[in-house]
């Protein structure tokens, strides 16, 4: 198993791609942390990971919440000793045009997507330098390197995530901790429940593979990246779209 005995935390892992990865790294023999604001939802997702075999404990987490988050850090540490793997996959929406977009709305998506992110990455970078080894990935999208109608708050704090990126990459690398992006296209997840089908089947027009992507699909990149078979990756954006950016 590729990340067998690795500590891994994985952020908004209730649900969809998050839970999805947090199910495949612990099927991959990793030890996973799972966080959510969602109790119900971290409670069925480390049961899952547990009927995989894999040792998990569940923290209800607001990334937003710098005290919390380092109390997950200092928990997680105290109960195994380091941690390997931070997967920073928290992240909302507040979709509106320019001129329609509220203060609130450009302020949560911020706070979740890009805050959240920075938060939880300072939180666990010492002890993962102090140990000479580490990885953390981060939750971009496509629509992070290319924007999208109606996405200025969701695009700018994707962006952002490619700004972290290759900065930590720099910074941390020379120390053994290896920083990668995940640039995830259109995925079959809750997020799209509400759209319309004649607009999930334009989506899909834009795919070349005319398809959505599964969460599992992106879950075994993060995995990848994660393990030490990716060893040599580090400031990567990779995407994984199905091919829609070209």
């Amino acid at each position: 198993m590729r990340l067998n005995s690795k500590v891994s935390i994985v952020t908004g892992a209730g649900q969809g791609i998050g839970a999805a990865t947090a199910l495949k790294f612990a099927q991959e023999g990793a030890t996973v942390a799972v966080c959510d604001v969602n109790h119900a939802a971290v409670s069925a997702v480390v049961a899952a990971c547990q009927e995989a075999g894999a040792q998990a404990v569940g923290f209800t987490l607001d990334v937003t919440r710098r005290e919390a988050v380092d109390a997950m850090v200092a928990n997680v540490l105290e109960r195994y000793g380091r941690i390997d793997v931070l997967v920073n996959n928290a992240g909302i929406t507040r979709d509106a045009r320019l001129q329609k977009m509220t203060i609130e709305q450009f302020d949560d998506v911020i706070d979740v997507n890009l805050r959240g992110v920075f938060q939880a990455s300072q939180a666990v970078a010492e002890s993962m330098v102090k140990q000479g080894a580490g990885v953390i990935l981060n939750a971009s999208s496509v629509v992070g390197i290319y924007g999208n109608y109606g996405q200025t708050n969701y695009a700018a704090s994707k962006f952002g995530v490619i700004g972290f990126t290759k900065t930590w990459s720099r910074e941390l690398g020379p120390k053994g901790v290896r920083v990668n992006a995940v640039a995830p296209g259109f995925i079959d997840t809750t997020i799209l429940a509400t759209i319309p089908d004649d607009v999930l089947a334009k989506m899909r027009e834009q795919v070349p593979l005319r398809r959505l992507g599964k969460p599992e699909e992106v879950a075994n990149v993060y995995a990848f990246l994660a393990s030490d078979e990716a060893s040599y990756i580090n400031g990567a954006v990779i995407e994984v779209s199905g091919g829609m950016s070209l």
